[in-house]
């Protein structure tokens, strides 16, 4: 698709808004920028699903991630009892999607979980993800149990030292961390970077311990996701992080693909502005993280693709 005809697509203008002029004009100026790897993928206008499969295409294929005969998890939200209309939990077909391309890499299992808020049964099934899973090839894995957890360092961080870290993501070779784009009205977003504390026990801990800093220090993991795909295909644009209706819905039909958490992060919540006002200062994660040098906030340095279907 020419350069041109994706910024004549109206649908496109607020994904496009995130970036400079400056840096459009640079990347279509330089052949050689368009032939490496991006750093981060935004697909819009199609199915979770074939967004998914272009962003991948765009980064040189599932096998670039997945290898033969790896364990692989993917760690969604699904935080809530709610239907993939109410947009509260991943899309359930995009994590379909990603469990059959994982399997078709050759990755021995795909495991899939969340430590949820409300009941896991409930939440696992009426998000549409456990039938999705399964009818992919994949299994779930309940993260419920205290027992599933075992204690992790966290070196670098600055408030959360030591966490409980579920089992799956101990064990695994390879794991995807794919949050659903929402409105929270504790870190203001929830996102990539707050994902995370899905893979923990103890949550309470982050809200007694100044949550911005604990969400940035739990992704200086040793074992960071291969990459954060940010599923806004549908959000939560108000009332998050569960959303009471319908009308805190908006439908987007987009992607946000980066191995970088704060890139995308950032991304994700600049996008969001052009459909529900949020400062991005207000989101101290992000900014804690990139003084932690977990990722740049800079998208202006980074080589962005951008993809309308």
């Amino acid at each position: 698709m020419k350069r041109r005809d994706f910024f004549r697509s109206t649908a496109f203008i607020g994904l496009a808004s995130i970036f400079s002029t400056d840096k459009i004009k640079a990347i279509a100026s330089s052949e050689m920028a368009l032939a490496t790897t991006p750093d981060m993928v935004a697909v819009m206008g199609g199915e979770p699903d074939e967004m998914l499969d272009q962003a991948i295409k765009e980064l040189g294929g599932i096998k670039q991630f997945v290898k033969k005969g790896q364990k692989v998890v993917i760690k969604p939200n699904i935080g809530w009892d709610r239907v993939p209309e109410l947009a509260g939990n991943t899309n359930p077909k995009l994590i379909k999607k990603l469990t059959e391309l994982c399997l078709d890499a050759g990755a021995k299992e795909v495991l899939v979980f969340d430590h949820t808020c409300d009941n896991w049964q409930k939440a696992y099934k009426n998000s549409g993800i456990q039938d999705a899973v399964e009818a992919a090839g994949g299994k779930m894995v309940p993260g419920n149990d205290q027992s599933m957890y075992r204690e992790h360092d966290f070196p670098q961080g600055k408030r959360l030292k030591k966490a409980l870290v579920h089992q799956a993501i101990l064990d695994c070779d390879v794991w995807f961390n794919v949050p659903v784009l929402k409105n929270h009205g504790g870190s203001k977003m929830t996102i990539s970077m707050k994902n995370l504390m899905g893979i923990v026990w103890d949550r309470q801990y982050f809200h007694a311990n100044d949550l911005h800093q604990c969400i940035a220090d739990s992704c200086t993991i040793d074992k960071k996701p291969a990459l954060n795909i940010v599923d806004a295909y549908r959000i939560v644009k108000t009332n998050g992080p569960q959303g009471r209706s319908a009308s805190d819905v908006a439908l987007l039909k987009t992607l946000l693909v980066s191995p970088d958490f704060v890139a995308v992060d950032t991304a994700a919540v600049k996008f969001f502005n052009q459909v529900q006002p949020q400062k991005l200062e207000d989101v101290k994660y992000i900014f804690n993280g990139q003084d932690m040098k977990i990722g740049t906030a800079n998208l202006d340095a980074i080589n962005i693709k951008r993809i309308k279907i």
